[in-house]
This record gives structure tokens, C-alpha cells and sequence, in this order.
């Protein structure tokens, strides 16, 4: 499941000869193409009904003048928009014609884990020319996405998106929608990214410096620096891959491109946004338009209103914007501000507005170091410190790709993202999340489970509790319906997405009896995170981060629900 090799040359190879510009325009779903006019999106342009096919193969993409061969559902990239009604039942048959294994993964929805689709978890795979029929009743509605959990194909357009309508309507009416996808396309496979990361970390790090700037805003000391080397870490070390082979795309196309949106001024439109990234956190916003966030991967929230969402990996937002008689950019810039996704709202085609300068690089802190509330102080307090030896952390093995144990891991789930804590406008918070009405179905869990998030940046090694995902590496057990909280401590300094499958889990923010729904959360360096969970669901449910190469790394497990009695130590 997590080593199956990708046919690198089939991605970079001979389909490309009969392509044209137009068959490059193609690629591209109704859904997902800029708006020439205010007509809004008819129904046969997503796929819906209790039956529905889907077909896995490759076509040509090109982007900025270079071409490859990209994995595509339905010949398109992103993949089809499916779009169901809560309630119903659905059957998907999926056609493999690729010639490697390939799967889909329904991303947050809720269904028997045998339709799960990870392969050597809830079912074998779906082998070349095979097809495989997944079928579940629809249990909720919102903004979800599907995925291939099969040898890196997501990275390289394997994706797409899902809209289930809610039974009895919308909690929050608009007059227009849409579906806005972020995700980063590399000409580079992704497995050939990951050996060039095993080789050399930094490889796509450009942005090194031989002068940094300390919190302090002072430049930071010869001594510091060697104090930073000697603990084999960068204060610059943001996102492993980087807009120096990506590029960040909406709905499939680049920023030159520019996606474009069109509206009546004075509509209420709402924006379905999706990261379907392989392995970039994007920081959105819409300059000069507020943003009111009325539902969190796909669960409804009291409406909160914001300027900016760092989204991670895999996580879902429904936002609520008023626009007026001006054009406006949505901008998605990359974590480490090293590039950035630009699409256009507008009430008229061919409109633009300006495109924000990307912002200073972030600096990591003594705070993401695991240093709790110490963030402003000088890095010569605890340069010396050893980052592993002699330190506690139980239930973390210290092996070869464990590299830093934080000393003082604090709440970190009230915080904004890593480079927005000096931002001068409002930053969405997990604390301003809080279910729209009080919830009959919050109990306090029985037990806690914590799990920590380890890793070694230099050796490109990722795992839970230092131990990487293998046969031999025990599951979590849970009993049927017991109520667990499960504790994420990052001990490393990377923002990781972690996902649950099969389970939509509460958030615990401090809203009491109005805790938030999710099925993704950003875990932030040298912080921890909490949610609680019913174990409700049987079977065996993959547990991982959402940065595909971490996952593929070994940051991955096994959650295992079995019936009361079982073994559920």
C-alpha cells in the first residue's frame, strides 16, 4: 500500500505525441473551467444518481508550456465533480485502465470500511483493467473529496471533488456556488521527489540563508547558528517541497491561467475550497472581501467570519463572501511563501484584480521547537539543549527517525498557522469553530490514547511514536462505541495534517457541548491537539498524515474497531 512504485514512464512518456491544445483544454471538467458567462452550472455537469462510473487512466496535461502524462478520472484532472443527496444510496463502479494498482478513497465520508479503499487495509486494490464497485448509503452532506491512496497518484492528479446536498436544504442559503480545488502539480513523480528528500532534505529549499532573523527581529548570532547546526535543524525548514518544482494550481490550472468566477454584485456565492494538494498547506484569503466560514470539512459551523484560512492537506471549507461591483483575487499562498494558487471573482469576464506580493518567508521559533511559551526569548536559552537526549516523552521509541523530543509541547489548537502571528487582520483559529447548535451527542471519553508525531528531517524519516508503519507495528485498538480522545503531540517542526478515516471526530476547542466536527487537523510544531471520538464504526480504519510523502514515509496506522469484548488494550 504505501511502497507501490509509480510507472514513471508512463507520466513522462509517449502519450504525449498526439496531443494538441485543445485536447490540453479538455483535460479540464465543465465544473472547474473558467466562467464565461453568469449561467449557473447545470446538473448534468456532475456526475450523480445511485449509479455512477468512473474510469482511471492517463492523458496529457500541460502546464506553462511543459507537458506529462497526468492520472485522471474520466479523462479529466481534477476528477469529475460527483454530486449526491444525503440519504441516498450510491453505487460507484471504478475501471482501472492503468497498468499499475490503483484505488479511491472517499475522503470524510462515512462508510463501511470495507468501501474504504486503501489498499491492504480495507481491500486488496483495484488491479489494471479490473473495475471495482464501491456501494454505501449516503449518511451526510457537505463538502468532501476523493482520492487515490495507491503509489503517490494523487500527486499527480489522481483527485476530485464531492458535494452532497443536505436532505432538508442548507443551513446557510446563497444564490451561486463554487467548487474551488487547491492542489500543487510537479513534472517530478512524486517518489522521485521523495529519493531526492531521502538524499538531500533541503533539496527544494531555496530560500536558505546565511544571515537569519531571530524572533527578536535581531540578525541572529554566529553562535546561534552553529547552535542550530548542531542540532541538524533550519529555523527556515517550512514545507519539505517547495514552489521550486510546484506549482499551485485552482481547479486544475495555474496562476497565469487565472480561474475565473463570475457574479451578480450583491450575490451571496458560496466557495466550496478543497485541498487536494499532494503536500502543500496553503494560507487563503481574498483580498478586501471578508470571508464567513460556515462549515468545516463538510459539518456545519455557527457562521464565524475571518480574513484569512491556513487550510491544510485534505481539510474542506465552506465559505460565505458578498461581493460588490469589482473584481477581486482569490490568492492561496504556499506555507512557506514560496509561490501561491490566484483565481478571480468577478462580475464580468476578462476582470483581474491586483495579485498580493508573496509575504517574507516564516521563520520557525523556540515556540515550534517545543520550547512552550518561550517563543520570544533569546535562542541562546536553550541552544545547548539536546533536542533527544535524556529527554521524556513516553511511549516514543528512540530510534534513528526520532531527531527532537519537545521539551514543553503546548495547547497549540487556539494558534494561528506558522508565519500569520503577526498578520494585521483576522486569522481563522480551530477555537473559533463551534457547532451551530448545542450537541445531544457529546459524552466525555473514557480513556485517552496519545499519539505523538515524530520524525528526522535530515534522514527524511517519518512515524508515529518512532515507529515507522510496518507489519509488525501494533494497531490502535479501540472497543465498539467506546468514547476515546485521542492527543496528537507534534514533536517535530513541521505543520502536519493528520486524518482519521472513517470517523467525523469532535474537536476539542473548549466549546463544551458545541465542540466542531472535522476529519483532518493541522497539528502545529511543538504543539499538541485534541478530539474526541465514538468508536461507532467496525472494521479497520488508516490513521495518517495527510502530506503524501510523510505518509508513504511511515507516518501511518491502523485504527481497529472491533465489538465489545474483543481486545481493545
Amino acid at each position: 500500500m504505501l511502497t507501490s512504485s509509480l510507472d514513471r514512464r508512463a507520466l513522462l512518456g509517449g502519450a504525449l505525441a498526439t496531443g494538441s491544445a485543445a485536447a490540453f483544454a479538455a483535460l479540464f471538467p465543465q465544473w472547474a473551467r473558467a466562467q464565461t458567462g453568469h449561467h449557473p452550472p447545470r446538473a448534468a455537469e456532475a456526475l450523480s444518481g445511485e449509479d455512477i462510473a468512473l474510469s482511471l487512466a492517463r492523458a496529457p496535461f500541460t502546464l506553462g508550456g511543459r507537458t506529462a502524462s497526468a492520472t485522471t478520472v474520466n479523462g479529466t484532472l481534477p476528477g469529475p465533480l460527483i454530486r449526491l443527496r444525503e440519504g441516498q444510496d450510491v453505487r460507484l463502479a471504478v475501471t482501472n485502465h492503468l497498468d499499475v494498482d490503483s484505488s479511491i478513497h472517499w475522503h470524510g465520508l462515512l462508510v463501511p470500511f470495507q468501501m474504504d479503499g486503501v489498499p491492504g487495509v480495507t481491500f486488496p486494490g483495484i488491479r489494471p483493467h479490473e473495475t471495482f464497485t464501491y456501494e454505501f448509503p449516503v449518511r451526510q452532506a457537505g463538502t468532501y473529496w476523493y482520492h487515490s491512496h495507491s503509489g503517490g497518484q494523487e500527486g499527480t492528479g489522481l483527485f476530485g471533488p464531492i458535494v452532497i446536498d443536505p436532505a432538508g436544504g442548507e443551513r446557510v442559503a446563497a444564490d451561486r456556488e463554487f467548487v474551488v480545488m487547491l492542489s500543487d502539480w510537479s513534472f517530478m513523480p512524486p517518489l522521485d521527489i521523495l529519493r531526492k528528500l531521502k538524499a538531500q532534505p533541503d533539496y527544494f529549499n531555496y530560500r536558505q540563508q546565511t544571515w537569519f532573523d531571530a524572533p527578536s527581529g535581531k540578525p541572529m548570532s554566529i553562535a546561534d547558528k552553529m547552535k542550530w547546526g548542531r542540532m541538524r535543524m533550519s529555523p527556515a525548514d517550512i514545507a519539505d517541497v517547495t514552489g521550486a518544482t510546484y506549482t499551485y494550481l485552482v481547479n486544475g490550472q495555474g496562476p497565469d491561467a487565472n480561474w475565473t468566477g463570475l457574479f451578480h454584485p450583491g450575490e451571496r456565492v458560496r466557495l466550496r475550497i478543497i485541498n487536494a494538494s499532494a503536500m502543500t498547506i496553503f494560507n487563503l484569503r481574498i483580498p478586501g472581501l471578508p470571508l464567513t466560514v460556515v462549515a468545516a470539512d463538510g459539518s456545519d459551523v455557527k457562521p464565524v467570519e475571518t480574513d484569512e484560512i491556513q487550510i491544510g492537506v485534505a481539510e474542506t471549507y465552506d465559505l460565505i463572501v458578498t461581493p460588490g461591483e469589482q473584481a477581486y483575487t482569490l490568492f492561496a499562498e504556499s506555507i512557506d511563501r514560496s509561490g501561491y494558487a490566484r483565481g478571480t471573482l468577478a462580475p464580468r469576464p476578462g476582470m483581474a484584480a491586483p495579485v498580493p506580493a508573496l509575504r517574507k518567508p516564516p521563520i520557525l521559533t523556540m515556540q515550534d521547537m517545543g520550547m512552550g511559551g518561550m517563543g520570544a526569548m533569546d535562542h541562546r536559552a536553550h541552544g545547548s539543549m539536546s533536542m533527544r537526549d535524556g529527554a521524556n516523552a513516553p511511549g516514543v521509541e528512540l530510534t534513528p527517525g526520532v531527531d527532537m523530543i519537545a521539551p514543553m509541547p503546548v495547547d497549540r489548537t487556539g494558534d494561528r498557522g506558522l508565519g500569520l502571528d503577526d498578520a494585521d487582520h483576522r486569522v481563522l483559529v480551530y477555537t473559533d469553530l463551534e457547532a451551530p447548535e448545542p450537541r445531544r451527542d457529546i459524552s466525555a471519553p473514557s480513556r485517552e490514547i496519545v499519539v505523538h508525531l515524530t520524525g528526522n528531517m535530515e534522514r527524511y524519516m517519518w512515524s508515529f511514536d518512532g515507529r515507522r508503519y510496518s507489519a509488525i507495528v501494533e494497531p490502535i485498538r479501540l472497543a465498539r462505541n467506546e468514547r476515546v480522545r485521542f492527543k496528537l503531540v507534534n514533536q517535530t517542526m513541521m505543520t502536519h495534517p493528520i486524518h482519521l478515516h472513517g470517523f467525523l471526530f469532535d474537536l476539542v476547542n473548549g466549546k463544551g457541548d458545541r465542540l466542531p466536527r472535522k476529519h483532518t487537523v493541522n497539528v502545529l510544531p511543538g504543539g499538541f491537539v485534541a478530539f474526541d471520538v465514538t468508536a461507532d464504526e467496525p472494521g479497520d480504519w488508516a490513521f495518517h498524515c495527510h502530506l503524501l510523502l510523510h505518509m508513504i514515509s511511515g507516518m501511518f496506522n491502523v485504527v481497529t474497531v472491533r465489538p465489545l469484548g474483543g481486545d481493545a488494550a
